[in-house]
This record gives structure tokens, sequence and C-alpha cells, in this order.
């Protein structure tokens, strides 16, 4: 196939995104999606200038909106937003904070520790925004400014303010046009409040969310900031007792960089009951951790993993302990601050500043030793809870790693499930087992298949009723057990009948396809029923997952001249004899049972992947599903009779009169 050509590329091709166009037809590049997490940053962006202004010591409290049409309102009570005229630029303030990428206030000394670095986010918001009301107090002045799809409406208005008053009222609608969903629920405003809350100890945040009987009013404020967060999490019983470490550092990332000033706050306390990591920086919460994640693993297991060798605590030829190890019992919540920061990108979910990284570790290190040497009997119980965790982690994982190898391992020759036939294949995404049935199947499968990937297991005769058999003849059943044992995932039922089977686990499952292959009759269609009743089940989720496919067998074989043809119903049947109604010598005759078939129509019409037909085994509903069963298997004997009576002529089979 040839590629269509495309118009013309030249010189003046080439052309760049311009003013509002920049946010409105490319937002993910500036808030990491276009869709409703892509919203939810423009929000933290606008509340970030805020937070700063109340950090730097200017305005202690906080006032955040949700309107019922998802418009959004902040309020603060800083120095508010200087929109006048800049000589130094020769422009308006607010054409540069509200209109320019990279133009604000955080690039000079204007503020120590900032959430917004890069004079992105004001502007970004505003360009995003179907509307946004800005309205700005200061210098004895109210300045009100209204934008509209990223472009000013009107001009800016400026009147005498009486009295000391000053701050930052902003509100705005994000642009549907822009974001693919905008209605920004309540959770997100209390979730992210309550951590600002919590590392800007201090500072009262109010959420407001408009409803249709008026508003609803949150406050946030702790005064031991992300001690009392802790305080809060664990309740009383912890195995110690809070510990909070700060410190100030001054360093560099590299020799030719520029000093920075690091402000570490730490605080943590080990339990059995709850576990818990939070890393902020600059306020900002870091879901991805980086330089603060690297620096509380490598710290904390050097620590404790030094503690166990010197009391001795290790048993002969036992490996060390693992962070996962210790996490388990440790709620630790870092706050820390810098001068510069280097954010993994605009939405701020990872610092990855080497001095961060390096002075943190350092710093806990040397904080814990000295916990440890003072708090002898805490040593001993954090010590004993993590090779508790430790042990039990190998534990479970050795129990995981037998009975996977029990299930899912090789079927050895001692243990050989008769008359199974495997395939060479260790890719699980190309394996396949074939269910058919009888001996006489399998060996025309067996002859047809690709050995490489395809595996096959006969069933012989009719299967127990697993809807209606109760667990003890089920797990006695040497067919069902068989099955079972070559799947691998073992069953989602416990009962004393299947200990060796009772833990099921999809990524033990030995097979990328579960292929059920009977013969297109009525003692087919029944076997396919109860194979499928079985799995159902033992191992719905099997189902549920996609994996149980039904491989069609033809009904007819359609022989023209030297062609031949397979028809899968009367309808298919049908049609091509009218298509071949010209064509002379035509034989029509019903396939055979898949015992009879050559190993070539085998491999053509049920088992090569480029002409076979499968149908997968999904239900609708799980309880469409749970019905259906009933109706067919189970003892719902009037509803199977009812359902024969209005459906039982769709299924009887007719005289051939073509």
């Amino acid at each position: 196939m040839t590629a269509k050509k495309t118009a013309h590329y030249g010189n003046e091709s080439i052309s760049s995104l311009k003013g509002a166009d920049r946010v409105r037809k490319r937002p993910g590049v500036i808030f990491g999606s276009d869709g409703l997490e892509g919203c939810k940053h423009s929000v933290f962006e606008i509340l970030s200038n805020s937070v700063d202004e109340a950090r730097e010591g200017f305005g202690k409290k906080i006032i955040v909106t949700k309107f019922l049409d998802d418009s959004i309102e902040v309020q603060d009570f800083g120095r508010g937003i200087p929109v006048d005229y800049n000589q130094n630029e020769k422009r308006y303030n607010w054409e540069l904070v509200f209109c320019e990428l990279y133009a604000g206030g955080k690039f000079a000394d204007g503020y120590g520790f900032s959430l917004g670095l890069n004079g992105l986010g004001l502007c970004a918001t505003q360009y995003a925004s179907e509307y946004m009301d800005v309205e700005s107090i200061r210098d004895g002045f109210r300045y009100s400014l209204r934008f509209e799809h990223g472009e000013i409406a009107g001009e800016m208005q400026k009147e005498p303010e009486n009295g000391k008053k000053t701050g930052t009222k902003i509100r705005w609608k994000p642009d549907i046009q822009v974001f693919t969903e905008i209605s920004v629920p309540p959770e997100y405003f209390t979730d992210v409040l309550k951590r600002q809350a919590v590392v800007n100890k201090g500072l009262t945040i109010v959420f407001r969310e408009e409803t249709s009987g008026g508003f609803q009013k949150q406050e946030f404020f702790y005064a031991d900031g992300i001690v009392d967060y802790i305080k809060d999490f664990t309740g009383d019983n912890n195995l110690t007792s809070i510990q909070y470490w700060q410190a100030e550092r001054f360093g560099r990332d590299r020799e030719d960089k520029p000093e920075y000033k690091v402000i570490l706050n730490l605080a943590l306390c080990f339990s059995n009951r709850v576990k818990l990591l939070e890393y902020y920086h600059n306020s900002s919460f870091l879901q991805h951790g980086g330089s603060p994640d690297r620096a509380v693993k490598v710290a904390t297991v050097g620590i404790i993993d030094g503690y166990l060798k010197q009391q001795q605590k290790y048993l002969k030829g036992e490996s060390k302990i693992t962070f996962q190890d210790i996490e388990d019992c440790l709620v630790l919540v870092s706050s820390n601050f810098s001068t510069q920061t280097s954010y993994e990108n605009q939405t701020k979910k990872a610092v990855n500043n080497k001095f961060v990284y390096e002075t943190m570790t350092e710093f806990l290190r040397h904080a814990l030793e000295i916990y440890f040497i003072e708090n002898p009997d805490d040593a001993a119980k954090i010590a004993e809870q993590v090779l508790i965790n430790k042990r039990s982690r190998e534990n479970a994982e050795k129990t995981r790693l037998n009975l996977k190898k029990k299930l899912a391992g090789s079927v050895d020759i001692a243990n050989r499930v008769q008359k199974f036939v495997d395939c060479r294949s260790k890719d699980l995404a190309r394996r396949e087992i074939y269910i058919v049935e009888g001996d006489s199947a399998l060996g025309a499968c067996k002859l047809a298949r690709d050995s490489e990937f395809q595996a096959i297991i006969p069933v012989r005769g009719k299967i127990l009723n697993c809807l209606k058999a109760d667990y003890d003849k089920i797990f006695k059943n040497d067919i069902i057990t068989d099955i079972i044992k070559v799947l691998g995932c073992g069953v989602e039922v416990r009962s004393k009948s299947n200990r060796e089977l009772s833990t099921f686990d999809l990524s033990g499952l030995r097979w990328n396809k579960i292929v059920i292959c009977t013969d297109a009759d009525v003692d087919g269609f029944q076997i396919r029923t109860l194979i499928l009743t079985m799995l159902y089940r033992l191992a719905p989720t099997l189902i549920n997952e996609g994996c149980v496919y039904i491989a069609e067998s033809p009904l007819f074989e359609i022989t023209a001249k030297d062609k031949t043809y397979f028809a899968y119903s009367d309808m298919e049947k049908n049609r091509l004899l009218t298509k071949l109604g010209g064509v002379k010598n035509v034989k029509l005759q019903r396939s055979k049972g898949l015992g009879e078939n050559d190993p070539d129509m085998m491999w053509l019409t049920t088992m090569n992947p480029e002409t076979r037909r499968l149908i997968k085994v999904t239900p609708t509903t799980a309880a469409a599903t749970d019905e259906m069963f009933d109706i067919l298997l189970g003892d719902n004997l009037q509803g199977r009779k009812d359902f024969i009576a209005q459906f039982g002529q769709n299924y009887l089979e007719t005289a051939d009169i073509s």
C-alpha cells in the first residue's frame, strides 16, 4: 500500500500559535491534560498565588468558592496584584500578568519560597477561561478587569478605595471549548485546601460550595501544621510518639550553579495499624515524590538496617530489610521549602533537585541516628515491627510462589494430566488451550494445530452440571480438576473439598486464550454449555476478563468445482448457494464431527488464527448472566419450561428443502 501524498510542504507551511491560542489549542502543555485533571490544575495555579502571598506574611486567610455554574472564585487578603502602568516595561502590568506567558513577580526577589515559579499559571488560566473577572485592591485603589475567551473585555476600571484593605479576588469559569470537562468536584477542593492548610500552619482556608439551598462552608486550619495532621491521622495508639525535626541548609545542585536555601520540615511516627507517606515542596503536594522520596528510602533503610545488624537481630543467612518493610509501619510527612526549585514539569508533582536529595538524606540519617540513641525502647519497637513486616512479606511471597508453581507450573511427568498435550511456547501472550470434545477430536486437533502455541485437553464425556452439583462432587470429578490444573489459575470458591485449588490468581493463568471446541450438534452444544457453566461457577473472572472463547465449527460444506466453502449457519448456507446458483455440480453436505475432519480442514476452519471464527464469551451484566444460567441449568424448573415454551421453536432443526 502506498502512502497518500500530502499537500505542498514548504517554507510557508511553518506557523506559530499566538496570543491565547498558545494555551487554548494546546492546554495539555501547561496543565498536563485537556481533561478534568488539566482543569483542576488551572484551579491550583490561581490558588498558588494566594498561598504564596500568605506565606510571605501578607494575609492569613484565603476564601475559595465553587459556584453552581462551575465558575470558581479565589479571594485573598494579600497585597493585591499590581495591574497599573509599569515604567520599566512601558506596558500595563495587567497585560504582563494576565496576557503574557513567562511574566510575573516570581522572577525577582519578591518571594522567598514560591509555588508559582514560571509566570505561566495566571495567564494560562485566563487564556483557558470562558470569562475571568479580577478585582485587585492596593495603593488606595480598587482595580477591576474582565477577560473573555482569553481577551480583555473593555478597559480597566480604577476607583479610589478608602481604608487600608488590600487583596485580590478572581472569579473565572473554565472554558468548555478548551477543556473536555469543567465541573471540578467538591472533593478536589477539600483535598487540596486541606493539604495547603497542613503545610502552611497558621493559614485559614475557607471553602464555600454553592448549592440550591445556599452556601455550605468548610474551614481548614492547622496551628501545628504537619504534626497536627499526623495526630489527626493516627489517633493515640502508635508504636512511637510523633517526632518533628527541622533544619536549614545552603547548597547548590552543581559547583557552577548558584547557592540556594533549603528549609527541611519532617514529622514521623511508627504504627502497626496505619501507614502514610506524603511529600510537599514549597507547599505543593508531590504526588510522584522525586528527591524527597528517594532521600527517605535511602536514609530509613540505611539507619534501621544498621541498627538491626548492630543489635544482631537478623537470623543467620537472613536477607536485609527493604523500604517496603519500613513503609508498612511508617507515618511520615515532609514539607520542604527552597529558594530554587526544579519541578518535574508545570504540574509540580515531583522535584528533582540534587541538593534537596543530598541534604535531606544526610539530615534524616542524622536525626534518626540520634533518635535511636536517645530512645532505645522506641528503637527496639521499630526494629521488631520492621522485622515482623519483612518476615510476613517473605512468607506471603513464598506461599504465593509455591501456590503459583503448584497451579501454574509446568505439568511434569509425575503429575501429568491425562491426555493433555502441551505446546512449546512459554510466551503467555501467544499460548492457547483448546478444550475439545472427546478423544477423536483430540486426535484431529493434535494433527491440525500449530504445536508452537496451541495446546489441547480433551473432555471425556459430559462433565457435571456445576450449577447443581455440590462442591464435594465437583472437586472429586477428574475431568474438572484436570482442566483447572491445566489452566493454572485456581478457582474462586473456598471449600474443604478443594484445598489444593482454593486460591484464585489470574496472574497464574498459563494461557492467553481458553478455546472451547465442540461439535456443532446437540451433544456438542450441551458439552459446551456445561464447560461454560463450570468456568462461570468456579472461575468467573476468566469470563469477565475476556479469556474464554468458543470456536465455531461449520455446519455445512459446499463444494463447487475445485473449491470448498464452509457455512456456519443456515443463513450463510443459503447465501452461498444463491451466490453459486450458476455453477454446475454444486455439492452440499452436512459437516462432519470434529473427530472425522482431516487435519487441513480442522486447521482451516477451527485453529488457524487467520481463518477461524472465535466468539469471545463476555457477560453483558452479572445479573442477566446469573438469570440465564439459572434458567438453563439451575433449579428454576418453571423458568426453564417458560423459556422453552417461548423460544424453543427457534432452536428446532427444520427440514432442509434447498
